[in-house]
């Protein structure tokens, strides 16, 4: 399926949309990274902003994890490497969040 031809005014709504869109994600992460929010309460939120947020970043995010003990949280979990909390079935949550307490 091909791209759609988009007009200038159209290319710059969507350039405008996605920088919204990563402008929140950002701040969702940085609200992981103060304790402002936790994994939990990320994994229970039901917009789109969290839905799209990588797992990886969020465990990356919070205090302490890096991307090895990142990797090893989302193995034991049985979540893979490029899944998105949106995907996140309810027994991957709750071994996430049991694996961090």
């Amino acid at each position: 399926m091909a791209l759609p031809v988009l007009t200038p005014e159209q290319r710059q709504a969507a350039l405008v949309k996605a920088t919204e869109a990563r402008q929140a994600r950002a701040a969702l992460l940085a609200q992981l990274k103060t304790g402002d929010l936790t994994l939990a309460e990320l994994l229970k939120r039901d917009d789109d902003t969290a839905k799209k947020i990588k797992v990886s970043q969020a465990l990356r995010a919070l205090s302490g994890i890096g991307p090895t003990k990142a990797a090893a949280l989302m193995e034991r979990a049985g979540v893979d490497d490029k899944r998105r909390i949106g995907g996140l079935g309810v027994q991957q949550r709750r071994k996430l969040v049991d694996a961090l307490s």
